[in-house]
């Protein structure tokens, strides 16, 4: 369907940096740039907006970024939900429902991204980064938590890009998700769960200090702790 091939190239430019954060976007310039009528671009940013990654603004939309405390908000709910996905992931190993080779998965990634970190591509880093996460959900089976971690990826992404830089904890970061791998594939769920939300937490508190996070953006503003 045309409608949801837009939609995915749309958010694909947003979530990229196609678009930055603040930018106008009208149905008319969309569909001009993405060479397709207005009106599966007219329902595409609706679902943007559904999204959080838009919203309205007179004549069209601009693209959102949060605020400094809306993404406090958005790492808190995002530690919980990966405690929640890789403690089921490890219950899912222990039942013996996860494939040997979905782990190896998780493996290679985790070195990848160590490789492009030193090697300098940040944004390379960034995508692995989310890859490693993004498999761990899915090995939890919960399309649910999928849904909804993937939506705050975006969000953060989106909010963090512009102030890319070079993570400040490399090597913390790959040894954490060694760790979490190993209490995966160990089915060790409570484990996995605490190592998960630390991880997560840490990346909170980098950002509330106005340093890179995991993936090695900043979100360039105060996150506030409390109203």
């Amino acid at each position: 369907m045309q409608t949801e091939s837009v939609y995915r190239r749309l958010r694909e430019r947003i979530v990229t940096g196609g678009y930055a954060p603040g930018e106008r976007l009208t149905e008319l310039s969309v569909s001009a740039v993405l060479e397709v009528s207005r009106t599966p671009v007219r329902e595409a940013l609706r679902r943007l907006e559904g999204d959080g990654l838009v919203r309205s603004a007179g004549r069209g939309v601009i693209v959102a970024a949060l605020s400094g405390e809306a993404l406090a908000h958005a790492y808190a709910v995002r530690a919980s939900l990966e405690a929640l996905t890789a403690e089921t992931a490890a219950a899912r190993q222990r039942a013996g429902r996860i494939a040997p080779a979905d782990l190896a998965d998780l493996t290679r990634d985790n070195t990848l991204l160590a490789e492009v970190t030193q090697a300098g591509d940040y944004d390379q880093a960034m995508l692995l980064n989310r890859r490693f996460h993004r498999r761990v959900a899915e090995l939890a089976a919960n399309p649910i938590a999928l849904e909804m971690l993937d939506r705050l990826w975006d969000q953060i992404v989106v909010s963090t890009r512009a102030s890319l830089t070079p993570p400040q904890r490399p090597d913390a970061v790959v040894a954490e998700h060694r760790l979490l791998v190993c209490a995966i594939a160990d089915g060790e769920a409570e484990l996995a769960g605490r190592i998960a939300a630390g991880h997560a937490r840490a990346t909170a508190l980098a950002a509330e200090a106005g340093v890179p996070d995991d993936s090695g953006a900043n979100s360039g503003a105060t996150v506030k702790k409390g109203p």
